[in-house]
């Protein structure tokens, strides 16, 4: 990440600390809050896997949400391009939102190629290592491309998309990412477990039922039934 986008241009402004804190978000949510960042090339199943172990965490009864690539261009990150400095800026609005989540007791799932390993490494910086996944999608750029259900290969390969990854543009692969998958292989049911597995042996989210999880907090809280 370039010193230029960590410097801190506002002037005359204080943090104010809430009073609602991390931990207290953490006990009503019977859960901790982590990032578990997906990355690797377009078509290697990022967002597939971040909403569908989503869906899991859902069941448990945890609080959860998914940051998608695209669709944080909708909107967040819309007046940016892919040039290197662009794709630095991006991530780092998405790792500095995902905090935010974070520290409101959320697991939250980010999906984005994020190609670059010091930009990936600013975010986990930001965070602390305990509290930031990093699970490296790898799938070879033929099945990538095989799959290509956006078309998006096409158009690179034609020359219609410039700075495109894998193509025009180069994706580093995490040095020690906490998890990697083999999504070209790998059935989707196992990748979720694998994740499921490392969220679980974290202590970040533990295998209780949501009925139990709210009998749990109704106990705490003093609620009458």
């Amino acid at each position: 990440m370039s010193s230029d986008l960590k410097k801190q241009t506002s002037t005359n402004v204080v943090w104010h600390n809430a009073t609602v804190t991390r931990a207290r978000c953490e006990k009503q949510n019977g859960h901790r809050g982590a990032i578990i960042w997906f990355t690797g090339l377009s078509g290697s199943g990022k967002s597939t896997l971040a909403h569908t172990v989503q869906e899991s965490l859902h069941q448990l009864g945890c609080r959860t949400f998914v940051l998608d690539g695209d669709n944080v261009r909708h909107g967040l990150c819309g007046d940016l391009g892919f040039s290197d400095k662009d794709r630095q800026e991006n991530i780092r609005r998405i790792g500095e939102m995902a905090k935010l989540f974070m520290e409101a007791g959320i697991i939250v799932l980010t999906a984005f190629i994020s190609p670059y390993r010091a930009d990936r490494n600013l975010v986990r910086a930001m965070v602390g290592p305990s509290d930031f996944l990093e699970i490296y999608c790898d799938t070879s750029i033929e099945i990538c491309e095989k799959r290509d259900v956006k078309g998006l290969y096409k158009k690179a390969r034609a020359g219609e998309i410039a700075e495109f990854t894998g193509i025009s543009s180069p994706y580093e692969t995490p040095e020690t990412p906490e998890l990697i998958l083999n999504t070209g292989v790998a059935t989707l049911d196992a990748c979720v477990q694998e994740v499921m597995g490392q969220i679980i042996s974290r202590g970040i989210c533990l295998l209780i039922p949501n009925s139990l999880r709210e009998k749990n907090q109704d106990q705490e809280t003093g609620t009458q039934l």
